[in-house]
Order: structure tokens, then sequence, then C-alpha cells
């Protein structure tokens, strides 16, 4: 049988594999075609050469894909990170790239950071748009909703809104769902005002029809102002809960947060 043999001089031979031929098809047969395959010898161990470490040198080797032509050395890249390398693009953002929503400020896109049940404090890295493991909670709680922010909002710390989202479920940090604001929670946290958004899931079937903050029980009320007076305690810093406001306050906090965000981004055009 026909066998495909290795060259005399193993290092003219390119770094790819060795195929040995042991059958072959036959004129008006069906016989099938075996190829067995092998890999290529090491030169120096064929030649008893010193070994320099060039031979295993990553850019050494092409494959097939390449055909060893100067055409194809290039890695394939996703195109994404390739992109990103090339400055030609950059990942969303959360905060700058995802909409408020075309209900705003009634029905407004939120972007989870912390899920329902959690005592792990996530927040919204502003840099890279990742969401970032901030602390754990010092104190003995856990947040009784999902908590997020509103995207394309700003506030007087810098930061997007705050908003306290209840539904049912506890959902994954880094997705976003629709809400309904129905209240505001004037708060003061070290000296500043760190006001929280109360809002429903939209697309909830158990809190969807709830337009105001006063349509909630007491308990729950009394639940959630427990916890952001007491969840930072055991850090010793104070934090101080008002009473709850209606959702029209919460709407014009929404808007007036919206219209902050798009002076910033003017200037920031301007510069």
């Amino acid at each position: 049988m026909p066998t495909l043999t290795r060259p005399a001089n193993p290092l003219c031979m390119p770094p790819c594999l060795h195929v040995h031929l042991t059958s072959y098809f036959k004129i008006r047969t069906t016989k099938p075609l075996f190829l067995y395959i092998y890999p290529p010898p090491l030169p120096f161990l064929l030649l008893n050469l010193p070994y320099s470490g060039d031979y295993f040198n990553p850019s050494s080797f092409l494959t097939y894909d390449q055909d060893m032509s100067e055409q194809k050395r290039t890695p394939r890249l996703n195109e994404r990170i390739l992109s990103s390398l090339s400055r030609r693009s950059v990942a969303a953002h959360p905060w700058h790239d995802l909409e408020i929503g075309p209900g705003a400020p009634q029905i407004v896109n939120v972007v989870i950071e912390i899920t329902k049940g959690s005592k792990v404090k996530y927040e919204l890295d502003k840099k890279t748009g990742l969401i970032k493991v901030d602390r754990i909670l010092y104190s003995s709680v856990v947040y009784p909703h999902n908590y997020g922010f509103i995207p394309r909002t700003l506030c007087e710390d810098n930061d997007p809104m705050d908003v306290l989202v209840l539904m049912q479920e506890p959902v994954l940090p880094g997705c976003f769902l629709r809400a309904r604001a129905i209240g505001l929670m004037p708060m003061i946290d070290q000296g500043e005002k760190d006001d929280k958004i109360i809002a429903v899931c939209a697309d909830d079937p158990e809190y969807r029809h709830y337009t105001d903050i006063s349509q909630l029980a007491p308990h729950r009320l009394a639940e959630i102002r427990r916890f952001f007076e007491d969840y930072k305690k055991n850090e010793n810093k104070e934090v101080a809960v008002d009473e709850f406001l209606p959702s029209d306050t919460a709407h014009d906090a929404i808007q007036y947060s919206m219209d902050l965000y798009a002076e910033y981004i003017m200037q920031t055009l301007r510069k």
C-alpha cells in the first residue's frame, strides 16, 4: 500500500501532522479509505540536537485553516473583543445606554443591582458598567425587595436614582425590568440626601395594579422603613427615614433627575 513518509530532513517539514495512508479506494470497489494520524516528530530528538525552545514557540505554529499563508496569521478574535481593542466600539453601559422607557416618569426601566433576600450589597461600577460587590451588610438583615437604579437619571449625590421594586420573586443582579413608581421615601444618609423611589414591577400580576404607596399594607411600609434605618447601624453610620410621600412626588423626583442627567450630558458634550 502507498505510504506518505516524512522527508529526510525533518527540520524542513512544517509543524503539521504526518499522514500514513494504509488503505485507498480501488477502482470499481467500495472499499473505504482509512487514515491514521500521528503527531509530528520532534526534530531535536530525531537529529539529536539540543533543544532551543523555538520549536514550541506558539508564533511558529500555523493552523490548517491558516493554510500557512502570511495573510492569515492574525488571530481570529471575537468580533466584539476585536472592536473593543481597536476602540471602535465599547460595551453597553446600563446607566447611559439603556433608555429610561417611553412611559417615564410614571413607568420606568430599572436595572436591578441587589436581589431580594440578599445580604450582599452590590452596586454599579460607574467606570466599567459592571455590577460589583461593594460589601456584605454588617447587620443581620437582608434586602426586603429587589433594589436598583433608573438609567439616564442623576441625583445630587452624582448617582442615578435609587429604586426599591416590590414584586413576588427575586431577580438576578444586572437584569432590568419595567417598574411603576408609586411613592417616595425621603432619606438622609450620613447627612446627605439619598431619597429612594418605591415602585412595583409593572409586569408582576400581583403588584402591577398598585398605583400609590397608600395602597400598601402598613406592615409592608414599616418593614421597608426598618430595613433602611438598621442596615448601616453596625457600621456606625446614621440613616434617617422620613414619612413616605405619594406617587405624584415620586414622578416629580424622577423627572427632576432626568433633567439633571440631560443637563450633565449637554455639559459633557460641550467640553
